[in-house]
């Protein structure tokens, strides 16, 4: 199977300055390349994830979420959370359904369960059977019961490390506002074209966190994550880029190389 995993940001779909701020703009236009990209290649297999942005961050951040839930107030504010990560994936589907896409959504707070933040148990059956079949699974942040602590939020990134061992995917692209990763955030003057696990090592980026509410550690986090999948899965393509201007996308699921690889 021609397996690209895409992620779309959360500061791509939303506006992260304002709260529970969908853009509806963006997500039709995505839709429409994403359909677009997989008319001209009829073997393209994509798993679709999306961020949480300002619906779930916010009230993660207020509540503490990723770090454990145990009183009452915290598992109120755990399905807050909730409610706001779902009323986004709404968003996500309805768009892509009306983009005529085959679009079927597997909230991971029905089917993820944790142990002290770790992912511990997925049943991946529904999801490869939507793959296997031509449909368009999405998965996104969310809510994460955890037999250890209550209660957690996995983001995107994190569905995807699990996801991307089992499935094995081609491509992971992820796409954001920004066209990569920059060298000098914020001052954003010079665009690495390629990343490796050495570069962080020695310190020689200044790689930031996000400017809005973001609970799962922006983009540092995200480079983090798909630094380490490029070393444990040799030969797949992890790529930050932007999805912001029209035809990004679908560029890069035909195979430019835009953005920042990264590399092991």
């Amino acid at each position: 199977m021609n397996l690209t995993f895409l992620k779309l940001g959360g500061s791509l779909i939303t506006e992260k300055e304002r709260p529970q701020t969908v853009r509806p703009q963006t997500l039709a236009r995505l839709a429409e390349e994403i359909a677009a990209a997989q008319q001209a290649n009829p073997g393209l297999r994509l798993l679709l994830g999306h961020g949480s942005g300002s619906f779930g961050h916010v009230p993660a951040r207020k509540h503490g979420t990723r770090l454990g839930v145990h009183t009452q107030e915290q598992w109120l504010g755990f399905v807050e959370v909730w409610r706001a990560a779902t009323a986004l994936n709404r968003f996500v589907v309805d768009a892509f359904s009306a983009a005529g896409l085959p679009v079927i959504s597997f909230p991971p707070s029905a089917s993820v369960t944790a142990h002290s933040r770790y992912l511990a148990e997925w049943n991946l059956t529904p999801i490869r059977q939507a793959l296997a079949n031509g449909l368009l699974p999405v998965v996104f942040g969310d809510v994460i019961f955890d037999t250890a602590q209550g209660g957690t939020i996995f983001s995107t990134e994190d569905l995807f490390s699990h996801l991307a061992e089992q499935l094995a995917p081609q491509r992971i692209l992820l796409a954001s506002l920004q066209p990569g990763v920059w060298e000098d955030f914020p001052a954003c003057t010079r665009l690495l074209p390629e990343i490796m696990a050495q570069d962080l090592e020695r310190g020689a980026l200044a790689i930031g966190e996000s400017a809005a509410a973001d609970v799962t550690g922006g983009m540092r986090s995200k480079v983090m994550h798909g630094l380490e999948l490029a070393r444990r899965l040799p030969g797949v393509e992890v790529r930050i880029f932007s999805g912001e201007q029209p035809g990004d996308v679908q560029r890069a699921l035909a195979g430019e190389g835009q953005g920042t690889l990264l590399r092991p």
